[in-house]
């Protein structure tokens, strides 16, 4: 039977249980942890970066930096190049070009936490990131990254954005052991 054709009382029941029903499934929309990508540049980071260690490595010191590697992204889902080679222990600075006509973004981190990253991106695709392995990246603009690789292995650098790590928009960077060609 239909609430909302019975007495005054249970219509009443009926939408004050619709609208507590409709306010649960907006929750989510409100959630501190997804915050707006904007095509808008981000504001630049204040104060010193946060040097925390990850599986791929920890944020460099820009004065370290011997080698400045350019990565080109574009809406064809692709970085320029695709494969990327470092040596242990080098700090290298990464300068990403937009070429295209809607953000992209660049993020160094393990297959695994890229890919479960990217699942997030495309539950809330406005989700925001401030963190020293991700460059935002608008139309037409260069973003910068300062990275110390030091662990060897193999990772990965990706557009994040929903849709767009689903499209192939990945990368690989080979660090080869200190001391190894």
């Amino acid at each position: 039977m239909n609430d909302l054709t019975g007495s005054p009382l249970a219509r009443r029941a009926a939408i004050t249980r619709m609208a507590a029903a409709a306010a649960a499934a907006a929750l989510p929309l409100f959630a501190p942890a997804a915050r707006a990508h904007t095509d808008k540049p981000h504001a630049p980071k204040k104060g010193p970066v946060v040097k925390e260690q990850k599986d791929w490595g920890i944020a460099g010191d820009a004065k370290a930096a011997k080698r400045s590697i350019e990565v080109g992204m574009a809406d064809n889902m692709r970085f320029t190049p695709a494969r990327i080679e470092v040596r242990q222990g080098e700090t290298v600075k990464f300068v990403v070009r937009n070429t295209g006509k809607v953000m992209h973004e660049f993020v160094i981190g393990t297959k695994a936490e890229n890919g479960k990253h990217a699942e997030m991106m495309v539950k809330f695709p406005n989700m925001e990131h401030d963190e020293p392995y991700m460059a935002h990246v608008p139309p037409g603009k260069t973003g910068e990254i300062v990275w110390t690789f030091n662990r060897a292995g193999e990772f990965e650098f990706a557009c994040l954005i929903a849709g767009h790590y689903q499209g192939g928009m990945v990368g690989t960077i080979m660090v080869a052991p200190a001391g190894k060609a």
